[in-house]
């Protein structure tokens, strides 16, 4: 029982103190409470407060409960066949006489903790992150495609391929009228060239596992490198795959496609890939030049130039 006191449990012990003192009529009287109702706690009191509490009116029986026989059946049946699923075991247990719902049996195996307990998952605990020491470390590189809302001709597709690196969270995007390993690998070039007059060189691209980046998944050229991955050997450029099904570890590059979504995408349109790009690269050098938190405030230029 908890040690709580309730306001009613107070009320309770002031009640019955008055009418220790000075009689369970006056204390009716005075408390505005029935002679019974004092008479009732009064056989409940032995003189403490947590004898004054409110005890369960749950019953301990019910006309209708499982018998002694029932609970037998059903505790042999299901040691008999721990494998069965509900309906199957209901369906027995009707051929030996069992009258019961599959409801009132569901809830009794519950109570007697028939059902096999389920393990408990293993608390995922990510690696520590490494952090990058110095611009052009590693790039993560990621495809967005854009809205269907945004372009104004219907038969047009368009996509934003987006490069940030790690350490300084300078980003440089593209536009593509395609999402393929030959507009990765283009973009891979333009992102070399375009890091390279900003006095960064570019060792590692961490991508997903996208077949415009690999093939890793396919079933016919997983040997075959891909025009993206042939380029960044040319390059000397190292390629990086983050682990299958876990977009978390390109997160800064995610982040910045929602970041691209809520500034960028919700209120521009365009008419032609022209259009987008040249709309695209006004909001690259307005996002180069964006105070972030995580950079102390500094634009990603601002701290880039800490560093070349």
């Amino acid at each position: 029982m908890s040690k709580s006191i309730t306001q009613d449990m107070a009320y309770r012990q002031s009640l019955m103190k008055y009418a220790e003192k000075y009689g369970v009529s006056r204390a009716s009287r005075k408390y505005n409470k029935s002679r019974s109702y004092i008479y009732f706690w009064k056989a409940r009191w032995d003189g403490s407060v947590q004898s004054l509490a409110c005890q369960s009116r749950r019953p301990h029986s019910h006309p209708n409960q499982h018998t002694e026989a029932e609970l037998k059946l059903i505790r042999d049946m299901r040691r008999r066949n721990p494998g069965l699923g509900m309906v199957e075991l209901w369906h027995r247990l009707r051929q030996r006489g069992y009258t019961r719902r599959p409801e009132s049996l569901f809830r009794v195996m519950r109570k007697l903790r028939l059902f096999p307990t389920t393990e408990k998952k293993k608390v995922y605990k990510p690696k520590p992150y490494e952090q990058m020491t110095y611009p052009g470390q590693r790039i993560q590189v990621d495809v967005k495609v854009v809205p269907r809302r945004c372009i104004t001709d219907p038969e047009l597709r368009l996509f934003q391929y987006t490069a940030i690196d790690e350490l300084t969270r300078l980003r440089f995007l593209a536009a593509y009228p395609e999402q393929s390993t030959y507009s990765s690998a283009d973009f891979l070039k333009r992102l070399f060239q375009w890091y390279a007059r900003r006095g960064i060189r570019v060792e590692c691209v961490q991508t997903d596992n996208g077949f415009e980046f690999t093939n890793r998944f396919s079933n016919s050229k997983r040997d075959l490198p891909t025009l993206f991955e042939a380029t960044a050997a040319e390059l000397g450029i190292r390629h990086k795959l983050i682990r299958p099904y876990t977009p978390r570890h390109n997160g800064k590059v995610e982040r910045s496609h929602r970041e691209d979504q809520k500034r960028f995408y919700s209120c521009h349109s365009f008419y032609s890939l022209d259009d987008f790009a040249k709309q695209l690269a006004v909001h690259n050098r307005r996002s180069n030049n964006f105070p972030m938190r995580p950079l102390n405030w500094l634009s990603p230029l601002e701290f880039t130039v800490q560093y070349v």
